[in-house]
């Protein structure tokens, strides 16, 4: 049940970062903070009592907008450099947030008590807290709408004319440096989504960003680019995996997605150097 829990958040944020990577081939190392920074925003606003769902709307209203004005800062200066070039500046994009985050409400971890009941199933032994349950809906809610979005809107055409060939789409009409702006915050204001499930079934704490950006970068490496029923998959079963290691030890939870990352580049490697013998 909890990799269950955990692999739908990962979804949400894996697809974010799958769409930025496919359509604007940037690797944002930040992810995990945009996550961890929407969840600070709803644990802001539950502590002047406002509900759940006015929170979800206001923080995804305000990551958009966010992610558009760091795009038009940052990403959009480094879209023609060096894939090394994009992988520092989230970087450092990511150790401002963090230390943002610090200063305004401290390293200490902080959750969201929802106060709704908990379940128990099997004579107590398994216990099923209904604020994970609210949590996994709203995960369900917000891909549906994702996956309807992106099926059926002229924008998600555009996103996909951009991604097959920039020159292409310009020449169609198409002003690609706003696509690519809308890409950036959409993405923004999934992780978003996915830091106020994670505030109300999870913990957050300024400096946990790097594991959720890990975890996003394994899916999406195992998953491949522009595949979201394979990101939902691979999402829920890195879930599993990563919740089945905490029972060993707490640490192996943090480090089974960089495992899985590390496990999927080497077998992918070993699969390219067979297909160059098969071609000789």
């Amino acid at each position: 049940l909890e990799g269950i829990f955990i692999g739908a958040i990962f979804a949400l944020r894996a697809y974010g970062l799958d769409l930025v990577w496919g359509v604007m081939n940037i690797k944002n190392l930040a992810q995990g903070d945009f996550v961890i920074m929407g969840g600070y925003m709803a644990f802001g606003l539950n502590m002047y009592g406002v509900p759940l769902f006015i929170i979800l709307p206001i923080v995804l209203v305000t990551m958009f907008a966010y992610g558009w004005i760091i795009y038009l800062l940052m990403i959009k200066r480094i879209l023609d450099q060096d894939m090394f070039v994009s992988l520092l500046a989230t970087f450092g994009l990511s150790l401002l947030m963090q230390q943002v985050i610090n200063r305004i409400y401290g390293p200490e971890v902080q959750t969201i008590d929802m106060r709704l009941p908990v379940f128990e199933m099997f004579d107590g032994m398994v216990t099923v807290p209904s604020s994970k349950l609210l949590a996994l809906l709203l995960a369900a809610v917000i891909a549906l709408a994702v996956v309807i979005f992106m099926k059926r809107s002229r924008t998600s055409q555009a996103i996909r004319a951009t991604a097959q060939d920039p020159r292409a789409a310009r020449v169609l009409g198409i002003n690609v440096d706003r696509i690519y702006a809308f890409t950036f915050a959409f993405n923004s204001a999934l992780c978003g989504a996915a830091g106020v499930l994670v505030s109300i079934i999870f913990v957050i704490q300024p400096f946990y960003g790097i594991t959720y950006s890990m975890g996003s970068f394994a899916i999406v490496t195992a998953a491949g680019l522009g595949n979201l029923p394979a990101v939902i998959v691979s999402a829920f079963g890195i879930g599993l995996f990563t919740k089945y290691c905490g029972f060993f030890e707490s640490a192996y939870e943090y480090a089974a997605p960089v495992a899985v990352l590390l496990a999927v580049l080497m077998w992918r490697q070993v699969r390219m150097r067979k297909n160059r013998q098969v071609v000789r």
